[in-house]
């Protein structure tokens, strides 16, 4: 896969005021270019992607979106008065915007476990065993076996991931700048 994109302005109220005062405008340039063996696992294909831009937006976000409360942690929820101060005069309490560094390192720590394609490995091992030639599995075959030594862990992890990503999709429209 080879991805270039043109700089975007930084000055996007500058842009804009071009846009109103002259109609004129400045496209931002892309130039994608996807292989078939991109879409193979596309997951891990675009992680390395996804991953850099989300720090980025973590360091240069310049405001929050609300968030759901069952998305976060019991400790970043408001209270009662605090939500309905939120819900009816739009008053911020002093967690809103942890919630979204919350939801947002989430969303990072999801995408680098699958850009370490060898995340799972912290949860087994393999043993050398007597050699199968008429086993299925590759493996034993080889006179190895897979042995998982934290299923429970490995299952909290990819449950951690998978909730990231489901983050990811929620709040998708909510990645800006």
């Amino acid at each position: 896969m080879k991805v270039t994109i043109g700089s975007y302005p930084k000055w996007r109220w500058f842009d804009n005021f071009l846009f109103e005062k002259f109609k004129i405008t400045k496209e931002q340039k892309m130039s994608i270019h996807i292989d078939d063996y991109d879409t193979w696992s596309m997951d891990h294909t675009l992680a390395p992607i996804i991953l850099p831009m989300l720090k980025q937006l973590m360091v240069t976000k310049q405001g929050a979106p609300q968030v759901d409360l069952e998305d976060v942690p019991a400790e970043l929820r408001p209270n009662a008065e605090e939500h309905s101060l939120y819900m009816t005069e739009g008053v911020t309490d002093e967690k809103f915007f942890e919630r979204w560094d919350w939801i947002m390192g989430e969303m990072i720590w999801a995408f680098e476990q699958k850009a370490d394609d060898d995340w799972e490995s912290k949860y087994y091992k393999y043993e050398d065993i007597i050699a199968d030639e008429n086993s299925e599995l590759f493996a034993e075959r080889l006179g190895i076996k897979l042995v998982w030594e934290d299923p429970a862990g490995r299952a909290a992890h990819q449950k951690r991931m998978t909730n990231g990503f489901k983050l990811f999709g929620k709040y998708y429209e909510n990645l800006w700048d």
